[in-house]
């Protein structure tokens, strides 16, 4: 569909704050390391046009994707820096990039193929070997069994002169278990290089994300690959700041009785005469359907707290104690007053998932105003 020229929910994206981010991120990565901005999701909702200008104001030369259609988007907005996929690809997915110059993780034999064919064909292939290392076993080659030992050998042996780095993906980032799985990383990596001919100070070796970068634990790595930090859903005691925010409109008022029932399957019944408010937002909008119970908006700087069960695109509010509300007003799902640390728990609370799941799915459901 077109753009909605009088929107009825929307996202407000704030690229100073998303600059300020990064530019405290930066400050966070150890002399000598690199750091890897992921734009992976239309850059977690935001809108991967808006973000590559940001980034490369502060001389970022890497970022991260999953799709083809965020590598062309993150090549459309003037991106000419080191492109990496942080997922396995498939055949036809590693062809169409070809031209996004993506540089690929390799932990199978049918990737290795894949990679080697496009070289005989002319291509430049620069590849990734992705280990599991203890990890989150969903694309990374496991070498610590015999079997996976051998498919390395061979993945080596077909792409030698163009793996250009080695990687992981730390599946948890609490103290003890990162150390774990650093160290298992950092042991497997050594394995690598002790049988094969790969140049150590050729290969970047990467892992981390993030909850890394903010961790304080001293994990080996030349490269943090980050997302969630640029766009403020981490550590705002260190000055984060969250990046967007989520408004609809009170598009009606009412007043109903004691006994009323309110929303579908009759879930709410009035304990007293209260004025409704319906809101420009619903389960279409990323206003999940579960979180009616416990969920609430602000309008006009107080809390309204949402009554019956989220309709696809309506939620009714109880507005009883805003006297001064009116149709047309804005109301904030999240953000403004509310974006603080105890707002991003709460937030996570009412809707059961995690600001990143949030952030996607709402800059993706709602039009999006860019300040």
């Amino acid at each position: 569909m077109k753009p909605d020229r009088c929107p009825s929910a929307w996202c407000e994206i704030h690229r100073d704050r998303i600059s300020s981010n990064l530019k405290l991120a930066l400050g966070l990565v150890p002399k000598g390391r690199k750091f890897c901005a992921v734009l992976k999701a239309d850059a977690y909702g935001h809108g991967i046009h808006q973000v590559v200008p940001l980034i490369q104001a502060q001389g970022v030369s890497c970022v991260g994707i999953t799709s083809n259609a965020e590598a062309y988007a993150v090549r459309d907005a003037g991106f000419d820096g080191v492109l990496i996929r942080l997922r396995a690809a498939t055949p036809l997915e590693i062809d169409d990039a070809v031209g996004a110059g993506v540089e690929e993780q390799v932990g199978s034999l049918q990737v290795a193929e894949k990679l080697h064919s496009l070289k005989a064909a002319g291509h430049t292939v620069r590849a990734h070997l992705a280990l599991n290392a203890s990890g989150m076993s969903r694309d990374g080659l496991e070498i610590s069994t015999p079997q996976g030992r051998t498919i390395c050998f061979s993945i080596l042996k077909m792409l030698v002169e163009d793996i250009v780095g080695i990687c992981t993906h730390f599946p948890c980032n609490e103290p003890e278990d990162l150390r774990q799985t650093a160290a298992s990383f950092q042991d497997q990596v050594s394995w690598v290089f002790e049988n094969s001919v790969l140049d150590r100070s050729q290969i970047l070796v990467h892992a981390g994300s993030s909850l890394t970068l903010v961790s304080d634990e001293a994990v080996e790595t030349d490269m943090y690959r980050c997302g969630a930090i640029l766009y403020g859903i981490l550590k705002p005691e260190l000055g984060f700041q969250t990046t967007m925010e989520v408004k609809a409109r009170v598009a009606s008022l009412g007043d109903y009785p004691k006994g009323a029932t309110v929303g579908y399957d009759r879930d709410c019944r009035l304990e007293g005469d209260r004025r409704l408010a319906c809101l420009s937002i619903g389960y279409a909008n990323g206003f999940r359907r579960g979180s009616h119970t416990d969920a609430a908006v602000v309008i006009g700087n107080r809390l309204a707290p949402v009554l019956g069960k989220v309709s696809m695109n309506t939620v009714v509010v109880d507005a009883t104690e805003l006297d001064d509300v009116q149709v047309g007003d804005e109301a904030t799902v999240f953000g403004g007053i509310t974006g603080t640390r105890a707002s991003l728990t709460t937030t996570e609370q009412q809707f059961r998932t995690i600001m990143a799941d949030l952030y996607s799915d709402w800059g993706l459901r709602n039009q999006r105003i860019f300040r």
